[in-house]
């Protein structure tokens, strides 16, 4: 009988411990990543895949441990000496030059030169044949920064195979895609494991790990909790494994407002650029739910609430009192309080501590005479961040070294800092793992239940009908369809969002 024999570790890790300052980030972590297969790492915000991630890429040095690559021992001083050896990094943000095209981009640093001098029909023959090999078609003279994020992303991937990367790390490639875009990067995911490439990914999506990995490495706490067969994994048991206890429910209960809830947030024939004629309302204690397409308005529709987006016709009223000249500011005072859809460029200043994130909309009430009053500040944030379970609840600490769930978290103790009647959430879990992203659903609900109304923005739609009272579809900036979202289907919201006209 003719006995298969698995594939060589590309990449073995043995005892590999991390420290930033008091924090663990890893624990003695030792696994092995076998040679032209995907390889997931999988955890909860701060479990360590990220950080495992630079150390394999020399972004990061060990404080102990040792890595061998190939059966040979290895300590890369940076990503260059890294790249050196074949090893390659796709961030999550990616490193695209805007103003280069996107052949200058792929070989930037590399670009084949003639006294000094580069030879633009050998980079776009270069390119060109590039492309054809892994299969990809980006327009070459095409400027980067006008190119869609799946785009960037296939010029990274582009980018590390003319550089001879044999492995590749892909750092939540599919946060910021749509649903097209997330199936062409699967492609070229599975493109890449069929020509010989071990991909190493990280990523808090477990159907699109359990979808193309072979092999599934779980971390919790910066150590492995264990490495198994994809096929022998399911997103309960992987759940699981992440948190150390089962999840019971992916969404809360939900409990409707009554028929007679006072009307919270009244929009009337909102107009303004990317959105036409919205009229719909929030009720105190309702979630409602903006379903649709990337680009179907509901973003710009919820700028043009608070008035980060100039209307040019409608009315928006809070608590039956009409806003009139709208700003985020005035907003503000209204009542009206928005979560926006990136924390990391519309959110938080990351420099910055926890308290000042969190106290940034309410300073006037803790200052005198113009002076911040400290010990007013540190125990007003101490107590909201118990409220949301920031871990670790530490005022102090600089907001970027927080996990992404706890920095989404903040956004939300800021907001109830300024105990406002409507709470407009943009994308709230976005980039957040399963288990902080359950507690931001059990704090949405809780919101609500305090009589919040609430408008919830999200391209996921399980999310939007297990957590929505009502739901409201978008296309083409309108809103073309209203469900109701205890009874309502995944089937009936992308109907709306693709065919549907007029409201039901």
């Amino acid at each position: 009988m003719h006995r298969v024999v698995p594939p060589a570790p590309h990449v073995e890790l043995r005892g590999i411990s991390k420290q930033f300052g008091g924090v663990r980030a890893l624990r003695s972590v030792s696994l092995q990543i076998r040679a032209g297969t995907v390889h997931a790492l999988v955890g909860e915000n701060g479990a360590g895949k990220s950080t495992l991630g630079k150390v394999i890429s020399g972004v990061l040095a060990p404080d102990s441990g040792e890595m061998q690559l190939s059966g040979t021992p290895v300590a890369f001083r940076s990503p260059r000496h890294a790249l050196e050896h074949g090893v390659a990094t796709i961030a999550q943000e990616l490193a695209i030059v805007p103003e280069l095209t996107a052949a200058e981009n792929v070989f930037l640093g590399a670009e084949p030169r003639r006294a000094g001098y580069v030879r633009r029909r050998d980079l776009s023959e270069r390119y060109h044949a590039l492309c054809e090999h892994v299969g990809f078609a980006v327009p070459a003279h095409q400027l980067a920064g006008r190119l869609r994020t799946a785009d960037q992303q296939k010029l990274e991937i582009l980018r590390a195979v003319a550089r001879d990367a044999a492995l590749i790390i892909m750092d939540e490639p599919s946060a910021a895609l749509t649903r097209e875009e997330t199936l062409h990067l699967h492609e070229a995911i599975c493109s890449l494991r069929a020509r010989g490439c071990t991909v190493v990914l990280v990523s808090h999506f477990l159907r699109e790990v359990l979808e193309l990995a072979d092999a599934i490495t779980v971390l919790r706490d910066g150590a492995v909790v264990r490495t198994s067969l994809a096929s022998e994994e399911s997103e309960s048991t992987l759940i699981e494994a992440m948190l150390g206890r089962s999840l019971d429910g992916t969404f809360p209960p939900k409990s409707p407002p009554g028929a007679d809830a006072p009307v919270r947030l009244a929009v009337e024939w909102l107009s303004a650029p990317g959105v036409r004629d919205a009229t719909f309302a929030v009720r105190a204690g309702e979630i409602v739910g903006l379903a649709g397409l990337v680009g179907a308005g509901r973003s710009e529709l919820v700028h043009a609430i608070v008035g980060a987006r100039r209307a040019h016709a409608g009315s928006v009223a809070i608590d039956g009192r009409r806003a009139t000249r709208r700003s985020p500011r005035r907003m503000l005072r209204e009542g009206v309080v928005m979560i926006p859809e990136s924390r990391k460029e519309q959110g938080l200043l990351l420099e910055r501590s926890v308290a000042e994130n969190t106290a940034l909309s309410t300073l006037a009430s803790l200052s005198r005479l113009g002076l911040v009053r400290a010990g007013r500040e540190r125990k007003v944030v101490t107590e909201v961040l118990a409220k949301v379970a920031v871990r670790p609840a530490r005022p102090e600490a600089p907001a970027g070294a927080l996990s992404g769930g706890n920095q989404q978290k903040l956004l939300f103790a800021r907001a109830l800092l300024c105990q406002p009647a409507v709470l407009i959430a943009d994308e709230p879990t976005r980039g957040v793992d399963v288990g902080a992203r359950r507690s931001i659903y059990d704090l949405v609900v809780e919101l609500a239940g305090q009589g919040l109304g609430v408008l919830l923005v999200s391209s996921d739609v399980e999310e939007v009908l297990g957590l929505s009272h009502r739901v409201l579809v978008m296309r083409g900036g309108e809103i073309v369809r209203e469900l109701d979202g205890m009874v309502a289907t995944e089937h009936e919201v992308l109907e709306a969002a693709f065919t549907a006209r007029g409201v039901s």
